[in-house]
């Protein structure tokens, strides 16, 4: 069966919001493991911080099944996408098995560079290798630039 690992982020009420999404995602999939959760400033537009994580799960769903369902998580948080600086969920699937789907953005680009996907990932699964430059996601940040800001573990 192939493993799928999704980012989880929030910024609005995000403990709450994530804590949610968790419940949901094992009730829909089974057992899932995680990251710790990360904070981070908001890329893109002024607006509050938030907090990441990764998720591994098990799914035999076709992608687009499986994108539905994170779309239906979402969707239960009260996402809408209409206010840039409000996000109450956000679900993207960063990998799924070897798979390598350009329209589907998997891999979800900048896995190997943006913080607040690969810290999380490459804590939770240090021995993967990104599907199509071969590369460990093992985090290394004297190899590996950030592109975006840093991140740094919730206590």
């Amino acid at each position: 069966m192939p493993e799928a690992f999704i980012g989880a982020g929030s910024n609005a009420d995000p403990e709450r919001q994530l804590r949610r999404a968790l419940a949901e995602l094992e009730r829909r999939f089974g057992a899932i493991r995680c990251s710790s959760v990360y904070r981070g400033p908001a890329v893109g537009a002024p607006a509050a911080d938030y907090l990441n994580l990764a998720v591994r799960l098990q799914s035999e769903l076709p992608v687009d099944s499986l994108l539905a369902e994170l779309r239906g998580i979402e969707a239960l948080a009260g996402r809408t996408r209409a206010d840039p600086a409000v996000c109450e969920l956000d679900l993207d699937l960063l990998l799924y098995g070897r798979r390598v789907d350009a329209p589907r953005r998997i891999p979800r680009p900048g896995l190997l560079t943006v913080q607040f996907l690969l810290v999380p990932l490459a804590e939770l699964a240090p021995e993967l290798v990104h599907p199509v430059t071969g590369e460990r996601f093992a985090y290394q940040p004297t190899l590996r630039p950030p592109s975006t800001a840093m991140i740094w573990p919730v206590t």
